[in-house]
């Protein structure tokens, strides 16, 4: 099998290449590319890489490329794992926002926005070379930000796709370690939209133990996702850290006002980590890159390509269509649940309704995203702005007029969809 990561210059790659190493037989995996158009990177990245195979014993190809044409011809699996603009555009999506009173955040509100403009489109780009090079059967697992707009438009284009988070199988592991029990008996019914979501239950062998969870763990668990314990009592539910940007609005963005950016942050860890990659006796992923994010990404993407591979019918936690699973939102919304992995794709796993207090968020944001997508595709000014008045972080008028102004404008360099519509002329 030959497995393409497109981004395999990005710094989280280490942590990939370790669970591939890990799993290639059970992946019978025969090859493997790494395709970035950073010269720097692909060669740090892919150095350090080349290493760790070696060291894990992987007799494979393996090969590093700018070329995607090469990278992804007769791919069984294509890993997109990019950052249209870099850290500097991340920088951009936490800054413009603050700057018109809104959070800055690069994967929700105004933020998340700027980046799926400028993502969604090179990734069905990318998407096409897979369809004319690897075949309909080719399998895209999308890892890329804002993963929920990313896969609807992959989707949409008819693209054989799935999107992948790493909150679920975090959280899976978390509570393992709370318990002292295998994560493999636990399971995490993680239910809603890409960074929108709620555990409804966690079952250990099959049993719901959240209440009890709740009783003797809750203020660590309320630790962990940033939120109240009396929060999470009240939902029965334990929320995703990324609910803590809708919950308490104002009390984060008045404290993104006073401290450090996050894009800041992981600009200097992303520094160090490549000079730490450039150390030719390293074979090992290194502990910082545990602060860069993406925990137990390697295990999540190597499960749900194993499940793919061999149609085991494992459950997972992926993005998906919503088809009829969540009553209230439309079949074309793209979830995040539960489902069954077989050969033929993701089968979501039935659930019960969602109580209002958590309904309601979920049709905003999924509103939001429809609207999105669409502007990504298009090129739409108009859509744009109707976006940001759909999502629940902004949603007043003047700020949706500035902010629908300083996206395009500071973002026109990676926005031809909009220069060739005139938006930006």
């Amino acid at each position: 099998m030959k497995l393409a990561v497109v981004g395999g210059g990005s710094t989280y790659t280490p942590e990939l290449v370790a669970g591939l190493a890990r799993e290639r037989e059970r992946l019978d995996l025969t090859e493997l590319v790494l395709q970035d158009v950073d010269s720097e990177r692909r060669e740090v990245v892919g150095g350090l890489a080349g290493r760790m195979l070696a060291a894990a014993g992987y007799d494979g190809a393996h090969s590093v490329t700018d070329d995607l044409d090469r990278a992804v011809e007769d791919a069984a699996f294509v890993l997109i794992q990019l950052r249209v603009g870099g850290q500097a555009a991340r920088l951009s999506d936490e800054t413009i926002p603050l700057a018109c009173g809104c959070i800055g955040q690069e994967t929700t509100g105004a933020g998340g926005l700027g980046k799926a403009l400028r993502t969604l489109p090179v990734v069905l780009g990318i998407a096409s070379r897979v369809r004319e090079l690897a075949g309909e059967d080719a399998w895209i697992v999308d890892f890329t930000n804002p993963v929920g707009i990313v896969v609807r438009g992959l989707l949409d284009a008819g693209h054989r796709a799935v999107g992948l988070c790493n909150v679920a199988i975090g959280l899976q592991r978390f509570i393992a370690h709370l318990l002292g029990v295998d994560p493999a008996r636990v399971a995490v019914d993680q239910v809603g939209l890409n960074h929108l979501t709620w555990v409804r239950a966690v079952r250990v062998d099959g049993v719901d133990v959240l209440p009890e969870l709740l009783a003797e763990h809750g203020d660590t668990l309320a630790d962990h996702v940033e939120l109240p314990r009396d929060l999470l009592e009240r939902l029965g539910a334990i929320p995703s850290y990324y609910l803590h940007y809708f919950y308490f609005h104002d009390a984060v963005l008045e404290e993104q006002r006073r401290g450090t950016l996050r894009a800041a942050e992981v600009a200097e860890i992303e520094r160090e980590l490549l000079e730490l990659y450039r150390d030719p006796t390293l074979t090992t992923k290194p502990a910082l890159l545990e602060r860069r994010g993406g925990a137990y990404y390697s295990e999540a993407a190597t499960q749900l390509v194993a499940a793919l591979a061999t149609g085991s019918g494992d459950v997972q936690v992926v993005d998906v269509r919503n088809e009829r699973t969540i009553t209230g939102l439309a079949g074309d919304d793209v979830v995040e649940l539960p489902a069954a992995i077989e050969s033929s794709g993701p089968r979501p796993l039935p659930q019960a309704p969602l109580a209002p207090e958590l309904l309601g968020l979920v049709q905003h944001v999924a509103a939001y995203e429809r609207l999105a997508a669409r502007a990504a595709v298009t090129g739409d000014r108009e859509l744009v702005s109707k976006a940001l008045l759909a999502h629940p972080l902004i949603g007043q008028v003047p700020q949706v007029d500035e902010l629908t102004e300083r996206l395009l404008v500071e973002g026109r360099a990676y926005l031809p969809q909009f220069e060739a519509t005139g938006t930006l002329a």
